[in-house]
């Protein structure tokens, strides 16, 4: 109740908060009534309304509502609160009783909405009929609302009637305050009851909505009675349907059950006939198998037998081959050694004479220098005149050359038609004869060739120059052919020592070698043309396999060498072919390469094509270690010695198979004498042989013995003392029968101190073995000997090194190591390592292959560890003569604290400045140290590391083109860290600067060649014959920066590439040429994650995380460049579109030019730029024609004071370009040295002054301005149209722009009015202030606008213009502050001076105001300013005197005068103090005012009735 109380009779109504009323409402407005007693009522229950339903008063006004203001009547009576308790309190026993009525109504009323709730929740069973329910209990609740509401009625009229009565008994009583405070009251009521009213209605027009709703639910209720009934027998009729498909379904299935019964029944007979028919075939094919198996038994013998006999013809041919390949090598490395010397003694002489060239060109300089002349230049042209001494020189021996090659082939031509007519037959000899004229007539143009050659103009060898890069490209084709050379002169002396046999005695040997050796002169001139030819169709050769494309072949990371076909034979050679017949061979093609290969047949040398045909067709793919045949056939038309090649193409280059055809030689023949002694015992094969035997290994072999005696003999067989060791004859004596045979077993055990004990029998640089063994027979002197030869070689295999340390190596990770191994042996050994533990591998071919005689073999050896221990384990390498050869390895394995999710990363082709991405992560598994129950980290057999964060920081190289992001973070236990690495492959600034200076070497070059032929002509006095475009173009390089360079042209010397700068026209020349003839690289690197325990954040500032080597993870990335599709040609080439400074609100639009340098038609694409950025793409390309260029079009609109950044991807089908977006906002600010107000003080009428301000610009972009004045608005005439300022009250002017000139121009103008002001400068602006006629308020407002759009500073210009010089400030004018439209015409300072005086011409009001209480004796003061103008106009006038008159008025009244007259000087101003005190006997209650009047004498007379009104002010009184 005392809170009704105050919000009846307080202040203020302030809301209860409940825990319900989180809404904050606003005031309510100063019409909205206040709550009733019930609403009180309602918020002071202790059972909150239920929160669906809303408050009943909710429609018409807010019960919860903020604070209320006072009123100041409320204000006043608020003391008498206890009173109003008193008169109240029958009213307020009575309002108890009906609250707790309220309460109980309440009550119910949740209840009920309580449980229409709950019927609601069920609603979707209830139905319509819920429905119908709902609308009723909606009508029954405004029912009770309506009932409700009319009771509130009545008991307000009941609290207005007894308002009324306490009314009309205060009134008798003459109470005011408590009167006043009822009425309030009883105005409060009739506005509640007037609301409650108005809820009344709305409450009933409620409750007539509900009923309607009621009535309509249940008239739609009632049409779908109807369809529910049909909705019934429908289900009824759908159910019968349903349970007849089903029997009928059952009846169907009984029948294909009967008729599977009777298919299974027919399947099983069917299945027992054909087994018994299976069974029967069964026991016929077994007894064909028996009969085959039979022959095949009888066929494999014979097969077998005739594979062994073959095995053994192959292997005694495999035997022979060894034997030539072990003399070929010896005589290979005799002929490296020599090689070796003379080439260090050709080396030796390069170096002594470049070190004289040395010393003659020093003299030279010094010369040069003694001389006074250029030494650059001169040491110049001494090079350019050796080289063309050279090149002089190289072009006589060339002649010299084709001299002797016609020559040759002359001669050649000669001995062929010789031939032809000695062997053939005289049908040939015709054909011959016509080919002797055709060859005659060839001669004779031959000749006629020379001839012109030996005349050739030495003037013309400076026109035969080849350019460097052809004289390479000879040199390599020279290299070429002089290797083929090489291999046809080993062939031919190995040709040579196969047909030709030394005889036992010399004789006519002798004869036959100097014999030789002549013809060998007469036929290096054949064999120097066949050589030259042959340079000739190699070069051609070379040319058309240049066009071939190869490919490399890497397997298991490894590139095969050496050749990857071998051909069975390794060359063909027709022997001993007569002409005229037909010779066919064959030649086997095998693939030696580690993966699948093609072959395919490009053709034969050209000179053989008119003899040799191939037949070969292309097997397809091949795989390695399969093999295909060629034919080969040879007709001979003439009788000469023909060599060359088949030439073939394999998919990783051109290989070819050496062609040789050798005539019929004469075979030397010759008789020898020698003596016979008669021996009785003779050995028939007195060489043994034991080919090639190894240490510690026994041969046997059997040596026969013939006896020619006619009676038995003893014989005694000895080895030589030295090898008795080695070598033994069983038995060591026996007897031989008469004319018969006698075996002997020779044991050959070959120990490893042969070398030692054999002396001279034994050559250890070809490890032969030649061991005498003498037979001696019992009672003869005679003895015979025998000797056994052997190669001896060891089985040795060297491992280097012996043993390998792999260090520290992570499970994530795999070390690598080579280690050689070398086949000490001449024989080849087929070599494995066995029993690997499965941490280690081997490659290639999983450790297993065949080592060729001292051949020498790398193997890498990979080693895994798979957990953290200490590694020592044997690799074993066995041979197989089953030697076994140990590696000794050791290692520690570590098992790091983190872990990568990729240890690979293969990026996808990426083109030059784009970016590829990818992500990884970094994972910290380690959450507890138990290593009982999985692997945990540590290093070998080391600690544990502690479980808890970890940081990891990836190290990427300096140049590498990789970015990691992050590149130092912390991962807690159990989680992992997302890891993007991206990749941008650039071209190198080295690469760049090289390549421009070496195109500015060229072009200076160039200009100096240019300027040189400019001065011979002009000293020969001769026209130029550069074209004019070339000497401009040379010209314009020159002076674009080059000049530089040029002096040091002279010296042919290339200009340092660390001068050019970046941004000089030659590197972006050198950048953009790079860019487009860019043919793509394949790089990898591999980048270090250090590991440390702890945290990063925690260790920062105090001192770094320690990390161990061991624990280091390691990336690999494999980084593919190509060339970009796509490239731009704007703004030389750069990828970076930058705006640079821009003001905030402004926009500014880039172009830039893109071109497509690919063969194809290019489908663009762009990405997204922010939409809410200050970047947009305005113009997009979406196609582009090979070659063809298009401009984009982006713009720049910053909307905040900082850089902006973007990425904008163009993107192909398959590359993308990345141009990268970047600007800066700058809010533009300037300083003015003028604040707000520019006051340019009096001037004469038609006179002007001037004042000047200074604008600074404080930003960092330059500032577009523009100066603008309101009075020259466009605007300004609409403006004119309002009323008048002084029409309205002084706080709604709001006029800007005052007096202006009669003549129409403007009486302030400012210069400049536009322009630019640089960053960090100022500016300069003069105003300039030039009335037309005298008023005292000239005014105008001046705008600073920055580009074109925003007001940055703002200044009041004001001025006053007078006819006279002189002029009377302060005080308040009492005149209108706008003039009339009126003109009037200046009264000339004559007439003015002639009239008689006129009224005052201006009235000025001083306002002087005493103040009360604070100290009566002073004086209130104020002042008047007088002043006199500077001007040239009244340069002989007198000063300006000013007087007061009417001062006795003054005095009585109390006022003071400072100075009652004067003199005023031009350009001074005078400050007259008025003071008031005031009378004794002043009356307080009304103002002093009291009128003076001041002249002013000068140019004319003025008088200003001065009006002084003062008041005394009590000092807490505010002033008005």
């Amino acid at each position: 109740m005392c809170r009704y109380l105050k919000d009846v009779l307080g202040d203020t109504l302030i809301p209860e908060k409940t825990e319900n009323s989180n809404v904050e409402h606003p005031p309510p407005s100063r019409t909205q009534p206040l709550p009733g007693p019930n609403s009180l009522r309602r918020r002071s229950s202790q059972l909150p309304p239920p929160a669906r339903s809303p408050p009943r008063h909710a429609p018409l006004r807010e019960p919860g509502c903020c604070k209320r203001t006072m009123n100041i009547e409320d204000r006043k009576f608020s003391d008498s609160n206890e009173e109003e308790q008193e008169t109240l309190l029958p009213f307020l026993e009575e309002e108890e009783k009906e609250d707790q009525a309220g309460q109980c109504s309440d009550m119910k009323e949740c209840w009920r909405e309580h449980q229409l709730d709950e019927e609601l929740v069920d609603g979707g069973k209830m139905g319509n009929k819920v429905t119908s329910e709902g609308a009723g209990d909606k009508s029954e609740s405004s029912i009770d609302e309506l009932t409700t509401c009319q009771l509130r009625i009545k008991m307000l009229e009941k609290q207005l009637d007894y308002v009324d009565i306490e009314i009309q008994k205060e009134k008798e009583a003459d109470n005011v305050a408590a009167m006043f405070r009822l009425q309030a009251a009883h105005r409060r009521l009739c506005t509640e009851l007037e609301d409650e009213k108005d809820f009344e209605l709305k409450i009933a027009l409620t409750l007539k909505e509900n009923m309607l709703e009621m009535w309509r639910i249940e008239t739609e209720q009632g049409k779908y009675e109807v369809l529910h009934k049909q909705l019934q027998k429908d289900e009824e009729e759908l159910e019968s349907q349903y349970q007849e498909k089903a029997e009928a379904r059952i009846r169907k299935e009984k029948i294909a059950a009967l008729q599977a019964e009777e298919n299974q029944l027919s399947r099983k007979k069917k299945e027992e006939e054909v087994q018994k028919e299976h069974e029967e075939r069964h026991k016929k094919m077994l007894e064909e198998a028996k009969k085959n198996h039979e022959k095949a038994v009888c066929f494999l013998r014979k097969s077998m037998a005739r594979i062994h006999e073959e095995n053994a013809k192959e292997e005694v041919k495999t035997q022979e081959h060894m034997e030539r390949r072990i003399q070929a090598v010896l005589s290979l490395k005799n002929s490296i050694t020599s090689n070796r010397e003379k080439l260090k003694a050709l080396q030796a002489w390069n170096k002594a004479m470049a070190f004289e060239a040395k010393k003659e060109e020093l003299k030279m300089r010094e010369a040069i220098l003694a001389e006074g002349g250029n030494v650059a230049k001169e040491i110049f042209l001494h090079k350019r005149l050796l080289q063309h001494e050279r090149e002089k020189q190289a072009f006589r021996e060339q002649q010299k050359s084709r001299k002797i090659e016609i020559v040759s082939r002359i001669l050649q031509e000669k001995a062929s038609i010789c031939k032809q007519k000695n062997r053939q037959s005289c049908t040939k000899a015709s054909k011959s004869g016509g080919k002797r004229k055709d060859s005659l007539l060839w001669r004779r143009k031959t000749w006629h060739y020379i001839e012109k050659t030996c005349e050739h103009p030495a003037g013309a060898i400076s026109q035969l120059r080849c350019s460097p890069a052809e004289e390479q490209a000879d040199g390599e084709k020279t290299a070429f052919v002089g290797d083929d050379v090489l291999c046809e002169s080993v062939e031919d002396e190995k040709e040579k020592d196969k047909i030709l046999a030394e005889p036992e005695f010399p004789g006519l040997w002798s004869q036959e070698c100097d014999w030789h050796k002549v013809s060998n002169k007469d036929m290096d001139t054949k064999q120097l043309a066949l050589s030259v030819m042959k340079k000739e169709i190699s070069e051609k050769k070379m040319e058309e396999f240049q066009t071939t494309v190869s490919h490399k072949q890497i397997v298991s990371g490894h590139e095969p060498k050496g050749r990857t076909f071998y051909s069975k034979p390794s060359y063909i050679h027709f022997k001993d072919f007569d002409v005229g017949k037909i010779y066919k061979k064959k030649i086997v093609l095998t693939n030696a390469s580690y993966s699948v290969n093609f072959c395919r047949l490009v053709g034969i040398s050209e000179w053989l094509k008119d003899f040799i045909s191939i037949q070969f067709e292309p097997p397809g793919k091949m795989s390695p270690g399969m093999s295909c045949e060629v034919g080969v056939t040879f007709k001979p038309a003439i009788d000469e010695n023909l060599e060359g090649e088949v030439m073939f193409m394999a998919q990783t280059g051109s290989f070819s198979v050496p062609l040789k055809c050798t005539a019929k030689t004469c075979i030397l023949c010759f008789s020898a004498i020698g003596v016979s002694i008669d021996v009785p015992v003779w050995v028939p094969n007195p060489n043994i042989d034991l080919k090639i035997c190894m240490y510690d290994q026994l041969y046997q072999d059997c040596v026969v013995i013939q006896s020619r005696a006619k009676a038995p003999l003893r014989l005694k067989f000895e080895v030589c003392k030295e090898l008795s060791k080695h070598m033994e004859l069983l038995p060591k004596t026996g007897y031989i029968q008469a004319q018969s045979s006698f075996t002997v077993q020779l044991k050959f055990l070959p120990r490893h101190s042969l070398p030692q004990d054999a002396g001279s029998y034994f050559n250890e640089e070809t490890s032969v073995l030649e061991v005498p063994v003498t037979i001696l027979i019992a009672d003869k002197t005679k003895q015979v000997n025998f000797t056994v030869h052997a190669i001896v070689t060891t089985y040795e295999l060297e491992i280097n090194p012996a043993e390998i340390d792999f260090g520290y190596c992570t499970i994530y990770e795999a070390v690598q190591t080579n280690v050689t191994l070398t086949n000490k042996s001449i024989l080849p050994q087929e070599f494995g390592f066995v029993g690997l533990p499965e941490f280690v591998e081997i490659q290639p071919n999983d450790g297993f292959g065949v080592l060729l005689p001292l051949e020498s073999l790398t193997l890498d050896i990979i080693f895994k560890a798979n957990k953290a221990k200490e590694y020592s384990f044997e690799l074993t390498c066995k041979s197989e003569s089953n030697r076994r050869f140990k590696l000794s390895c050791r290692a520690v394995g570590v098992h790091p604290p983190l872990e990568l999710s990729h240890s690979l990363v293969q990026f996808a082709a990426t083109a030059l400045n784009d970016v590829s991405t990818a992500t990884l992560y970094v994972m910290n598994s380690h959450v507890s140290v138990n290593h009982f129950t999985h692997a945990v980290p540590r290093i070998g057999n080391g600690e544990v590391a502690p479980v808890g964060p970890t940081s990891f920081e990836f190290h990427v190289p300096e140049d590498c083109p990789v970015t990691v992001t992050p590149s130092v973070g912390t991962v807690l236990p159990g989680k992992k860290s997302l890891i993007q690495v991206s990749f941008r492959p650039t071209l190198s600034d080295q690469l760049i600067r090289e390549e421009a200076a070496r195109r500015l070497c060229r072009a200076a070059a160039t200009g100096a060649e240019i300027q040189k032929k400019k001065k011979d002509e002009k000293r020969d006095g001769k026209k130029s014959n550069i074209p004019i475009t070339r000497q401009q173009s040379s010209g314009q390089f020159v002076k674009d920066g080059s000049s530089k360079y040029l002096s040091s042209s002279s010296s042919s010397e290339q200009p340092e590439s660390k001068e050019i700068k970046p941004d000089s026209e030659a590197y972006m020349a050198a950048r953009a040429f790079l860019m487009r003839n860019f043919r793509g690289r394949f790089e990898k690197y591999i980048i270090p994650c250090f590991i440390a325990s702890g945290d990063i954040d925690e260790k920062r500032g105090s001192e770094n995380l320690t990390c161990s080597p061991y624990n280091t993870l390691y990336l690999e990335l494999h980084c593919p460049a190509v060339a970009p599709s796509v490239v731009v040609t704007s703004d030389h080439g750069k990828n970076t579109v930058s705006f640079g400074d821009v003001a905030v609100g402004h926009t500014i639009i880039k172009q830039v030019t893109i071109q497509n340098i690919s063969p194809e038609k290019l489908e663009l694409g762009f990405s997204v730029l922010n939409p809410s950025g200050p970047f947009l793409l305005v113009r997009a390309v979406r196609i582009l024609e090979p070659g063809e260029n298009k401009a984009l079009i982006i713009s720049f609109s910053p909307n905040e004071n900082k850089w902006f950044f973007e990425a904008l991807d163009i993107r192909t089908a398959q590359k993308n370009l990345t141009l990268s977006i970047t600007g800066r906002g700058v809010m533009p600010s300037i300083v003015c040295s003028v604040e707000e107000v520019l006051d340019m003080g009096y001037v004469l009428a038609r006179e002007k002054t001037t004042f000047t301000f200074k604008i600074q610009n404080t930003s960092t972009l330059t500032l577009q301005y523009s100066i603008q004045l309101d009075s020259l608005s466009p605007t300004r005439s609409k403006d004119q149209q309002r009323l008048p300022s002084f029409l309205t009250s002084s706080l709604q002017r709001t006029e800007i722009v005052g007096t202006q000139n009669y003549s129409g121009l403007s009486v302030f103008s400012i210069f400049p009015t536009q322009g630019e002001i640089v960053a960090g400068k100022s500016q300069d602006f003069v105003v300039t202030f030039s009335p037309d006629h005298e008023s005292l308020y000239y005014s105008d407002r001046l705008k600073v606008v920055l580009f074109g759009k925003k007001i940055a500073h703002v200044i009041q210009l004001k001025g006053a213009a007078r006819e006279h010089p002189m002029f009377v400030e302060g005080g308040i004018p009492l005149d209108v502050p706008i003039e009339s439209l009126a003109v009037t015409l200046p009264v000339s300072s004559q007439e003015a001076l002639k009239e008689e005086p006129q009224e005052p011409v201006k009235s000025i009001l001083l306002v002087l105001e005493h103040i009360e209480g604070e100290n009566s004796l002073l004086p209130a003061k104020t002042e008047l300013r007088v002043g006199a103008i500077q001007t040239a106009q009244f340069a002989s006038k007198k000063n300006v005197e000013f007087s007061f008159d009417n001062l006795s008025l003054l005095q009585k009244k109390g006022f003071t005068v400072e100075f009652v007259k004067g003199t005023i000087d031009r350009g001074q101003v005078k400050c007259i103090s008025v003071s008031w005190v005031p009378p004794a006997d002043l009356d307080t209650t009304d103002p002093v005012i009291e009128t003076a009047l001041l002249t002013l004498k000068g140019d004319v007379k003025e008088s200003y009735r001065i009006l002084c009104m003062a008041k005394v002010v009590s000092a807490c009184a505010p002033s008005n």
